[in-house]
């Protein structure tokens, strides 16, 4: 299966990792890391993890307070959010339309 981001998602992946560099010398390394073994994860058992919708699944990091919010397309894991799991949860909502949810 091919991994493909949302913009918005690819975003916050970006943006996390720069906040991690600057409280920390490679922190950021190390969270960009846990993200690659964690879409490993979903990509060995797309299934497995926490649905959040009828096709809207969420699988949470190990280390970070993190969790990957993804659709299962066809030959294809949609990333819809990278998102810190103490913020809204409901924001990756607005993403996608609602019947595609």
């Amino acid at each position: 299966m091919m991994i493909k981001f949302l913009e918005a998602a690819e975003n916050e992946l970006y943006e996390a990792i720069a906040f991690y560099n600057l409280r920390s010398k490679g922190l950021g390394f190390e969270f960009s890391d846990e993200i690659k073994s964690t879409l490993q994860r979903i990509k060995n058992n797309p299934e497995a993890w926490a649905p959040l919708s009828r096709r809207t699944r969420r699988c949470q990091t190990d280390r970070f307070p993190y969790g990957i919010i993804y659709q299962v397309r066809e030959d294809t894991i949609l990333i819809i959010s990278v998102m810190h799991l103490r913020r809204n949860p409901k924001a990756w909502r607005k993403r996608i339309p609602k019947k595609q949810q």
